[in-house]
């Protein structure tokens, strides 16, 4: 009877541990939004903008971004693409700001720029993926932001 009852137990400190493990463990996605947009360099040909992601990790754990990257379109045309290839640390439940530098041509400028002059606002579609390391493997996600960015975001 002693030997069943320290079973028992065992058992159920075993199940115990196992789900704070797998608590502990459980996975959820990390979210991406695009923060601000800020013009770095104009030149004759084109220009460099800085793209500011705010990027949740909600996990109770630090995961690390493997490899970031991001399409940009404003008002409906694609205006530019980036990627960046350095681990960035995602702390445990919090945001973190990781910037993404955009190189652009003039040719992808001109509806962005008339929807600024006519309206003060452009119209912005943000495309990004994520791969992050986490204790359980390496995972890859899929962002898709948008709406509005006024001109005095784009001039600091």
């Amino acid at each position: 009877m002693a030997l069943a009852w320290h079973r028992a137990v065992l058992i159920g400190a075993l199940v115990s541990v196992g789900c704070a493990l797998g608590g502990r463990l459980s996975f959820r996605e990390p979210t991406v939004t695009l923060e601000t947009v800020e013009i770095v360099g104009i030149g004759f040909t084109g220009g460099s903008l800085n793209v500011r992601l705010d990027v949740h990790n909600p996990n109770r754990y630090e995961i690390r971004a493997i490899r970031m990257t991001a399409g940009l379109d404003l008002e409906d045309t694609h205006f530019g693409d980036a990627a960046i290839d350095r681990d960035v640390i995602l702390p445990a439940e919090t945001n973190t700001a990781v910037d993404i530098p955009v190189t652009f041509t003039w040719q992808g400028v001109g509806a962005g720029a008339r929807a600024l002059l006519q309206r003060g606002t452009v119209g912005y579609a943000l495309d990004s993926r994520i791969t992050v390391a986490t204790p359980v493997g390496e995972r890859t996600f899929e962002f898709r932001d948008g709406g509005e960015v006024p001109l005095k975001e784009f001039i600091r």
